[in-house]
């Protein structure tokens, strides 16, 4: 059973750049400790506030085993250490939601876009 790890940050919309480098930065390190990362997303049309990150996971038996990696990594560490620095983060939520099966990483089908 896959989960997905839904983190939602409210960030400053001063910092978007920080946030965007902090994101870059998990993209290096979370791979390595055996997350699947889905990806970051940063304001682009709409609120200017509200950021996303999505990590996908075997089992939350696989996440629990990944936050014991994390908390032992100094390149994660140091990556924590600057959010909390620069203070780009106002808010922090996650929840774990489980995909449906049939609408999982739907590639599309036939659709050609008009020129």
């Amino acid at each position: 059973m896959t989960i997905t790890c839904f983190i939602r940050y409210e960030i400053d919309p001063f910092k978007k750049d920080q946030f965007t480098a902090y994101a870059e930065n998990w993209a290096r390190i979370i791979p390595r400790l055996g997350g699947h990362l889905l990806g970051y997303f940063v304001p682009h049309e709409g609120s200017n506030y509200e950021a996303w990150g999505l990590i996908s996971f075997a089992s939350l038996a696989a996440y629990e085993a990944y936050r014991q990696r994390l908390r032992a990594d100094d390149e994660a560490q140091a990556n924590f250490a600057f959010a909390q620095q620069e203070r780009f983060i106002l808010k922090e939520e996650r929840s774990f939601p489980q995909p449906v099966p049939a609408s999982y990483l739907r590639a599309p089908t036939g659709y050609i876009e008009a020129a």
